[in-house]
């Protein structure tokens, strides 16, 4: 057994932030620990723009990004144990892990989740059809490109509008294949508008909605696929199949949060969310656990991961110098149209800004989006338009809070 201050489950983008966050707040005993060879998670494949407007202020691909964080673990001399993974962390913050040379229990002060998410498969969908080969998940695909050199095939459908598979559809298209379309269940897109725009519309690559993938065909390889149209339940409408002739199936149909850690160390999970419950501190309801980036609710910027995340890493560090225990909670409570929002619950001796992180259930034009307490108006912002795949944020500022719950909600203008 050893012992460190501050263990970092997850050397992604929010793990690093965090262990950053943590030295700088006066902890300098953290240690990071990535199943990988390199950290930075995700980043490492995600060779596209856009990262970084929000965070450092400049237009940054992934895998920069990755590096402007790895830099300052590195300048800071955090320990980062690499090809290491995780079998267990216990309520009494024994972190158990696994590596080249063995098993080793840890001793922690305070642990911080951060191991991301993963993709729904095929088998989440109960597609009919064969099983050939040429069926992928999207960022399966994006890693056989960007980091293999290999491609997945010549003539592919997308099913899935999310962001992953916005971004594959043009990089198919960048590397020589043909994107015969991309197909989504629901009525709107799951992606950001921006990669709607840049990935979809500008390379005339049709968007169909309210519909989805009903059949595969194929035997050794993937031959084609069935689309049709569906219901508002789901359902698909008779007379509207249309079969599509293709080689490869990427699947961009919704991240999973990775919490077979959190679910087996007994830590409170939210069913919306699919993570933890969590404060302000992004503090789970075990003493001394923190939780925050895609592992607690999924993402579209990586900017929001890493704010989110020095605050986890800054509320590991208090709690391991101070001891800090949670006082009385405010809940916090999703409605009208508000599908959810982090954290669930607040300190009620909270200090300084707190951020609500929230996304809608529908779609809309104008709107208004407001936190409440009581009659109090805590928070408030205008939008253009809302979307359930944008995330967003509003700001409580420092001497707002009383008693009593706090509810957040949108209304159309």
């Amino acid at each position: 057994m050893i012992k460190h201050d501050i263990v970092i489950v997850g050397g992604g983008p929010a793990g690093m932030a965090a262990a950053v966050a943590a030295y700088d707040r006066g902890v300098t005993d953290v240690v990071i620990i990535d199943r990988e060879d390199t950290p930075g998670g995700i980043l490492r494949q995600c060779i596209h723009n856009g990262f970084g407007l929000h965070k450092l202020g400049q237009e940054l691909t992934g895998p920069e990004y990755a590096t402007v964080y790895a830099v300052k673990v590195a300048e800071r001399g955090i320990k980062v144990y690499t090809g290491t993974t995780v079998l267990s962390v216990t309520q009494d913050r024994i972190v158990t892990a696994t590596g080249r040379e063995g098993i080793v229990q840890i001793q922690a002060g305070a642990v911080v989740l951060t191991m991301g998410c993963r993709e729904r498969s095929r088998g989440a969908l109960n597609t009919p059809g064969t099983r050939p080969a040429g069926v992928f998940s999207a960022g399966t695909a994006q890693k056989l490109i960007n980091i293999d050199g290999y491609m997945p095939g010549k003539k592919a459908v997308i099913l899935g509008s999310g962001d992953i598979g916005l971004i594959m559809a043009r990089r198919m298209t960048l590397e020589g294949a043909k994107v015969e379309a991309v197909c989504e269940i629901m009525p709107y897109s799951g992606g950001l508008t921006r990669n709607i725009v840049q990935c979809l519309e500008d390379y005339d690559i049709p968007l169909y909605l309210g519909t989805t993938v009903v059949e595969i065909h194929g035997k050794k390889r993937l031959e084609g696929v069935t689309i049709a149209q569906v219901d508002e339940n789901r359902r698909e409408i008779p007379d509207t199949r249309r079969y599509i002739e293709c080689d490869t199936l990427l699947l961009s149909v919704g991240l999973v949060p990775e919490n077979e850690l959190t679910i087996a160390a007994g830590i409170s999970m939210d069913r919306v969310t699919g993570g933890a419950i969590v404060d302000e501190n992004c503090h789970t309801e075990i003493s001394g656990i923190f939780a925050r980036g895609n592992v607690l609710h999924v993402h579209d910027l990586v900017d929001y991961v890493s704010d989110e995340a020095e605050r986890a890493g800054c509320g590991a560090a208090d709690y391991v110098k101070n001891g800090v225990q949670a006082g009385e909670y405010i809940p916090v409570k999703a409605v009208g149209g508000v599908r959810y929002v982090i954290p669930q619950h607040i300190n009620r001796n909270a200090t300084g800004e707190i951020s609500l992180f929230m996304r809608v259930a529908q779609p809309s034009g104008k709107a208004r989006i407001t936190a409440r307490q009581g009659e109090t108006i805590l928070a408030t912002a205008t939008k253009l338009k809302t979307a359930p795949g944008e995330m967003e944020k509003l700001i409580i500022r420092p001497g707002l809070l009383g008693t009593g719950e706090i509810t957040v909600e949108i209304e159309q203008l």
